[in-house]
């Protein structure tokens, strides 16, 4: 089995309805992410935190060019990685 490497850091909550919703749509279209809780990791917070202008605001999706979206739709998502370059 190989595993394909995130294309996506999804900061999240566990009770995030938001979070959830956008977590299954990513499963369905085949978008692999890694997901990090920021209220058990301080320092993700603090990342959410100054992606969002003091706000811990979740979703936030950080792309691998340091990109970030914040509580995007499932059309964004595509738009940005689609706009990635190639590894």
């Amino acid at each position: 089995m190989t595993t394909t490497p995130a294309a996506v850091t999804m900061y999240s909550t566990t009770w995030c309805g938001y979070c959830l919703r956008l977590k299954k749509m990513m499963e369905r279209e085949g978008i692999p992410f890694a997901e990090v809780d920021i209220e058990t990791d301080p320092q993700a917070a603090d990342l959410v935190m100054q992606a969002n202008g003091g706000n811990r605001t979740v979703p936030t999706l950080v792309f691998p060019d340091g990109s970030a979206l914040t509580n995007p739709s499932i059309d964004q998502v595509k738009a940005q990685l689609a706009q990635l370059p190639e590894a």
